[in-house]
This record gives C-alpha cells, sequence and structure tokens, in this order.
C-alpha cells in the first residue's frame, strides 16, 4: 500500500506510535500504529519502544524519536492555543491532527502533501473508520507547485486567521522553494495569523551529513536521513518574516525540552539539538 510514499513520513507516524505507547508520552495519536502496520516497505518499522534492542539510546527511535515526540507537542499545542478558524498544514504528511485534536467544531483543516502520500493516508484511515472531528480537505499538490491555487479553490478563505504548520518541512526544501513558500503564506494570511516551522542549524554541512549517530538511518528507515535535507545554505526566513510585517520568535529544541520535561539529550553530541523551532504571528 506504501509504493512511493515518503520514508520519513512513515518515520515520523513510528515516533508518534511510539509516544503514544509511552506512559509519559507528551502525543496521543491511536491512529499513528495503523499507518506503520498498513505499510509495506522493505524495513519494520516499530510502533513502541520495548520493540528496538537499544530502546532509548537508539538513535532513530530513541533519540530522533525524542525530538519529534516533543516537536509534535509543541506544535499542537500551538494549533490549540491559536484557536484561529482556518488550520493549514504545509507537508502534512501522515499527520492526524484533525482527528486527535480537540478544535472548535467550525475549524476547518486543510492538508497539502503529495497525491501518493494522502492516497495512502486517506486509505489507512477509511479502513479503520476514523472520522475526522472537524471539516478537513486533503490537497494533493507539491509545495513546489499551485498550492495556494489549489486551496483557494478548495474553499480557504485569505482574509480569516489562519494557523500554518510546517513540522519537519522547510528543511527538506531547495532555498528558493522555502522562499517562495513563506512568501505565499504571507501573501495569503489575515492580521492575526501564526506560523510555526523548523530550521535545522548546519545541515548543509559535512559534519551533519556524516555524524556518526545518522550512520545506521538506512537500516532503519530505509533511506539515510541527512542525505534527504536539502544540501544549500538556508535563507533567513526570519528576517524575511520580519520585513513582512510578522513577530518571529526561535528557540532552540533545548528550552523546550526544559519546559516539557522530554526530548533530545543534552548530554549527548547530536546534531539534531542544535535545531530551532520558529514561531510567528501576523501583526
Amino acid at each position: 500500500m506504501a509504493a512511493g510514499v515518503s520514508t520519513t513520513a512513515l518515520m515520523i507516524a513510528a515516533t508518534r506510535a511510539i509516544e503514544t505507547h509511552r506512559p509519559d508520552g507528551l502525543v496521543q495519536d491511536r491512529y499513528a500504529e495503523h499507518f506503520v502496520r498498513h505499510a509495506r516497505i522493505g524495513v519494520a518499522m516499530p510502533t513502541r519502544i520495548e520493540d528496538v534492542e537499544e530502546g532509548d539510546a537508539h538513535p532513530v527511535w530513541g533519540r530522533l524519536g525524542a525530538y519529534c515526540g516533543l516537536r509534535t507537542r509543541v506544535f499542537d499545542d500551538v494549533v490549540r492555543a491559536s484557536a484561529t478558524p482556518q488550520v493549514v498544514l504545509l507537508g502534512a504528511g501522515l499527520d492526524t491532527r484533525a482527528l486527535r485534536l480537540d478544535l472548535p467544531a467550525a475549524t476547518r483543516v486543510f492538508e497539502v502533501d503529495r497525491a501518493d502520500v494522502l492516497s495512502f493516508k486517506t486509505a489507512v484511515l477509511d479502513a479503520v473508520g476514523a472520522r475526522a472531528r472537524v471539516r478537513c480537505d486533503r490537497l494533493a499538490v507539491d509545495l513546489a507547485e499551485d498550492w495556494a491555487g489549489a486551496l483557494l479553490t478548495a474553499g480557504f478563505a485569505a482574509d480569516r486567521p489562519t494557523t500554518w504548520i510546517a513540522e519537519g518541512v522547510l528543511p527538506y526544501l531547495s532555498p528558493q522553494v522555502e522562499e517562495r513558500v513563506l512568501a505565499l503564506v504571507d501573501r495569503l494570511s489575515a492580521p492575526g495569523s501564526r506560523l510555526g516551522y523548523e530550521v535545522v542549524p548546519g545541515q548543509e554541512s559535512a559534519g551533519f551529513r556524516d555524524h556518526e549517530l545518522y550512520a545506521g538511518t538506512g537500516e532503519a528507515i530505509g533511506s539515510h536521513l541527512p542525505s534527504l535535507l536539502d544540501a544549500h545554505a538556508r535563507p533567513d526566513s526570519a528576517a524575511a518574516l520580519r520585513a513582512a510585517g510578522w513577530e518571529v520568535t526561535e528557540r532552540p529544541v533545548a528550552d523546550y525540552t526544559a519546559r516539557y520535561g522530554r526530548g533530545p539529550d543534552r548530554a549527548i553530541d547530536d546534531p539534531i539539538r542544535l535545531a530551532r523551532w520558529g514561531f510567528a504571528r501576523k501583526i
């Protein structure tokens, strides 16, 4: 069923499943493990940390999983707190916020991603009888294409405040596409709109790509994760957003680890701990 589906989308679903089964889990997503179980790929992804031989010491399912679990919870909380009438998930992958978050009944959620990802997602959710809490429109369009046109055609209202979530997306885009995506977000955002995004410093360097912690990611997920990130120098998106009239705050992951009591171990030399999460509000 998952032929052609992004291995990273399945990996993130697996980390949410693992987080869900933890007694102190930051995320509850009862649908995540169904994506992993329905997938037909060349590697076996776990849905519980007990299924991983190295446990929390595993670089993907342990340390990177802790990062992804914390990131999902932080971005979830932004969606909840923003309470805007529209939510747009850019590069939505296999996320299930429309089903698992207690959003106001009038909220409209738009999920933007490639057709292969969304068709697999829809098939699995239909198979398990999942029903979204709010109206959810899935738009099969690549972020490098005219996703803004597809969004407007689907009924998105540019004059209403929107919460935009680009969770684990921008680092995979070319600098030109990232700049275009954020320019479109700005153009389509009414005052009071919010945006959450991710910055991975040094992702273009050999030091990050060749770090020993991620040497075995190909065995774990079927792809060498750092090599999937775009290798070009990143644009200063925070500066571009500020110039367009947004209030922007970027904080290191360690700040959220301290706040939530979970996340990557700061004592380990892991390049992902240098990541920052940015949150912006259009004035």
